[in-house]
């Protein structure tokens, strides 16, 4: 059963020593892209006429796209191609890809660890749109490992991005840390019996 991160939950804190490796998700952890990301879905799930609220995408945050897409359809009674929605929506989000900026306050824990602790990504995105993401903020080579959706058989919640993350590394589940911004993603931790730190206190205003 894993448990909110025991030690001071802000991004300059001391990890512990028996922390081995450290999971990043990437959409809102790691680079700031749900901006980008809400824009393509929006111009690609207009050609299908599915509506998708802001609200609505921020919860999903961590799920697998074309899972959302067919849960949205079903639940809009419209039948549509998943797939070839998904692939619009990468294409368009791809697009803007230059406009993307760090999350520096977690950039800057990767940095620090480079070396000291093995780091790993994994993500709810495709992992070829994820690596070209860390690519345009110039932190891909930070990391040992990157996982995404299309890597493994479930997506968040399920706990396999994360564990195959590990596995990657090399480091035990229990000498994991996930930093995460969804609670999908937190939830996925949990159930791969990691400790995790939600990184959103750290740039979301109060309230929020």
């Amino acid at each position: 059963m894993t448990t909110v991160a025991q030690w001071p939950q802000d991004s300059d804190a001391e990890i512990p020593a028996r922390v081995k490796g450290l999971i990043f998700d990437c959409d809102g952890t790691v680079v700031d892209t749900m901006p980008v990301h809400f824009l393509a879905w929006t111009k690609a799930l207009e050609h299908v006429k599915i509506h998708l609220p802001e609200d609505r995408f921020y919860a999903f945050a961590g799920m697998p796209t074309v899972t959302i897409i067919e849960l949205l359809a079903k639940e809009q009674g419209i039948v549509c191609d998943a797939e070839a929605v998904g692939h619009e929506k990468e294409r368009i989000y791809v697009e803007s890809l230059e406009t993307l900026e760090p999350i520096h306050s977690v950039v800057a824990i990767a940095r620090r660890e480079k070396g000291k602790r093995k780091l790993a990504v994994a993500s709810g995105g495709w992992k070829r749109v994820v690596k070209q993401s860390l690519t345009v903020v110039g932190v891909e080579d930070l990391f040992d490992a990157i996982v995404g959706a299309d890597d493994v058989r479930h997506g968040k919640p399920a706990p396999d991005v994360f564990l195959r993350a590990a596995e990657l590394i090399g480091v035990e589940p229990a000498a994991c840390v996930v930093y995460e911004d969804g609670e999908l993603g937190i939830e996925a931790a949990r159930r791969a019996g990691m400790e995790v730190i939600d990184v959103r206190p750290w740039y979301l205003p109060r309230g929020k």
